[in-house]
């Protein structure tokens, strides 16, 4: 895992297999897990298949929810980052393809 700083990045941070770019000069351990839940998610499914299902179910969510927060929260891959990212070790334990119990779950406001 690569780190780099990128003061102009609009989110926090961001996973782009095998870099994690983030916004601040020391991110928290939280937001470094919860990127590192996503370097995990592209290099099990792939990398070019994740950002196109990431995509795809993002246009469903927006469709679904109409207000890209909502959309956005309840993908799949955010929803069991945002789940495990306070739980340092959660990677340690995680299973293959965990992310897809997340497709049904309980929408996120």
């Amino acid at each position: 895992m690569l780190i780099i700083r990128v003061p102009k990045l609009g989110p926090d941070g961001m996973a782009l297999f095998p870099f994690i770019l983030v916004r601040h000069r020391h991110p928290g351990p939280t937001l470094l897990n919860h990127e590192r839940i996503h370097l995990f998610q592209q290099a099990e499914l792939g990398i070019l298949p994740f950002y196109l299902w990431y995509v795809i179910e993002y246009m469903i969510r927006r469709f679904q929810y109409r207000d890209h927060y909502r959309a956005y929260r309840n993908i799949c891959f955010e929803r069991e980052a945002f789940t495990h990212d306070t739980n340092l070790n959660y990677l340690k334990t995680r299973r293959l393809w965990a992310f897809v119990k997340y497709l049904n779950d309980k929408v996120i406001e």
